[in-house]
This record gives structure tokens, sequence and C-alpha cells, in this order.
């Protein structure tokens, strides 16, 4: 017997990618369906979701986050789920925060994120990553030609010269607020698009009679806080040869780089 695909699930109607049904609780729209099962979410923006629930968790004017570190812990259902957040370590100068995605009665997402005191180092101020071509400087890009799901096609992209499968320099950005609330701060949003960089210069095309490549986490280094609505990734994709990858990228806003993601990945023939 041919096993039924699974039911798709009930989804939001609005043009951004979350309801907020408030005390926690959340429906997804069609925005954030995933690209890998069409019952599924998309890691990108439900990390961004989870960002800006730490954004609002206890919050302080005189701190940042500065790492945030994603583990995708199985399929990330789509519809209705709670993010639930917690301070795992409190500090002065350093805070350890959680938040966790819970849907269909497991925890989908767990991530965790330090967040740290600020003050004024600009005397000694320094970057090593180099720049990348602009988003007016670059060409526009259709995403949904390789991916499919809602929520790539929410996005506008645009491509730099030189992009080949494994490396490129994609800029991103959405229309669509992460929550019907419309207020969230530019890092939250921008940590929304993040996840995207392992598909923007895939080694092989997905699909049937290739290889999947999902990640199992999302790691992201901040040295300084983004703004805007651009999101460039200078990125950089490794296979190796006993089924495990990794996606490497350089991060970018209009004024520069500012941090770095990694993506562990597990190479399946398809």
């Amino acid at each position: 017997m041919t096993a039924e695909p699974p039911k798709l699930p009930e989804l939001a109607d609005g043009d951004f990618y979350y309801q907020d049904l408030g005390g926690g609780r959340f429906r997804s729209t069609i925005h954030a369906q995933g690209a890998w099962n069409a019952h599924e979410q998309h890691m990108a923006p439900a990390s961004g979701l989870l960002a800006d629930r730490l954004d609002r968790h206890e919050p302080r004017d005189d701190m940042r986050m500065a790492r945030l570190s994603y583990e995708i812990l199985g399929l990330i259902p789509g519809g209705e789920f709670d993010v639930v957040t917690t301070t795992l370590r409190p500090g002065r100068t350093i805070e350890l925060l959680q938040a966790e995605l819970v849907a269909a009665g497991r925890v989908a997402i767990r991530v965790t994120a330090w967040r740290m005191i600020t003050s004024d180092t600009s005397a000694v101020a320094a970057v090593e990553d180099g720049m990348i071509p602009s988003p007016d400087e670059c060409k526009p890009y259709d995403g949904a030609s390789v991916w499919p799901g809602g929520y790539i096609r929410s996005l506008e992209m645009r491509v730099a010269e030189g992009h080949r499968p494994g490396a490129g320099k994609v800029w991103l950005r959405t229309d669509h607020p992460l929550t019907d609330g419309n207020d969230s701060t530019d890092t939250a949003r921008l940590m929304g698009l993040v996840d995207t960089a392992n598909g923007i210069a895939a080694r092989v095309p997905p699909g049937k009679d290739s290889y999947a490549f999902p990640n199992l986490d999302l790691q992201i280094h901040m040295y300084r806080r983004p703004e805007g609505e651009w999101l460039g990734l200078d990125n950089a994709v490794s296979f190796g040869a006993d089924g495990i990858g990794l996606t490497s990228t350089v991060l970018h806003d209009l004024s520069g780089p500012f941090g770095r993601a990694e993506q562990i990945l597990t190479l399946r023939k398809s």
C-alpha cells in the first residue's frame, strides 16, 4: 500500500509569517512554509520568531544578543505552536537565554543566546571580513525556480556575479513582517532570513535523483548589531565524503559585514 501524504496544517491567513495568538502561542501562514515538505515550516522565519521572543524576554537597554545557537530537533510542523522563553544564566554583564518552539507535543527547535553588555570600543573597532557588492550592483534572482514552498516565494533575492554551485553572494529581503504585530527589531527580522544560506548556492540541485542536505543546526555570531531590511550572504558550501557537509556564511547588512553563520548538514541520497 502507498502511504498517504501528511495532512496539510491549518494555517493563518495574512501578509505576515506568524499570527500571534497570545500567551506565547502562534500560528504560521503560508509564507513560513518549508522547502523540503509542504506540511512543515521553514527554519528561517521560525528562527526569526525565536529571536524576536528572546529580544522581548526581560530586555535590557545596555545589552544585546551576540550569539544564537539553534538546534533543529526534528521536522517543524506548520500551524499552531508555542514558544517558551527562559533565562538559563542571569548576570550583570553576560546572560544566557533559551527559547523553545513546541509543536505537536514536542520541542522542534531549541535556541540559546548569549546576551552581552555593550560599551564604547570604537577606538579599536576593526573587521577582517571583506565587503560584497551592494544589492543595486546585483541581478534579480528567482529562488523559487530552485526551491518550492511559501517561504522562498516570500523573498526578494539578488545575486552577485560569479555565483556558482558551492559558493555565491546573495542579498535577501522580505515585505512580510515576522508577526501580525509588525513590531520586531531589525535583528530579529534579519535573523529570520539567515537560514536561507543553506540553499542559495547548493552544490547539487535539490530533488529526485540527487541529494537532500538539510541542516541540523544554525550557529550565528554577531560582532555588530545589524540594521535595515537587506541581509547579504557571502556563502560557501562544503560536502565531506562521509555524508556530512557544512555551509559557512559571512553575514552583511548595507553597512558591511556584521557576523558569521554556520550550518552542519546531513547528506542523503534522494
